[in-house]
């Protein structure tokens, strides 16, 4: 068996940004902003790293995997090809059916 099959966050960005400038004021422990904004206070101290090392870089932090927008756009483009290739399948079977001799 082993582990439950969970989906995978993703956090965008901004959301990271934000986050991370949240844990920056200081006007709360990390562990009570984590914990408020529902992930593990071990994900906001990595993104604070992030941030940090790309001040020393010069890489951009979090540079996400796009918006949530793009994953349903993607969805929906991979859907679409499906249907049509169903279409194209379905248009040849009428072709077929429409060229033999009645009974």
């Amino acid at each position: 068996m082993g582990k439950k099959d969970k989906e995978r966050r993703v956090y965008t960005k901004e959301f990271k940004a934000e986050a991370v400038a949240l844990a920056e004021k200081r006007e709360k422990p990390i562990s009570q902003i984590a914990k408020d904004l529902g992930i593990k206070d071990k994900m906001l101290y990595r993104w604070m790293h992030q941030k940090r090392s790309s001040a020393e870089t010069g890489i951009q932090a979090f540079p996400g995997h796009g918006r949530p927008r793009d994953a349903e756009l993607a969805r929906l483009r991979k859907e679409n090809k499906a249907l049509r290739e169903a279409n194209e399948i379905l248009k040849k079977a009428a072709v077929i059916f429409a060229q033999e001799e009645p009974r």
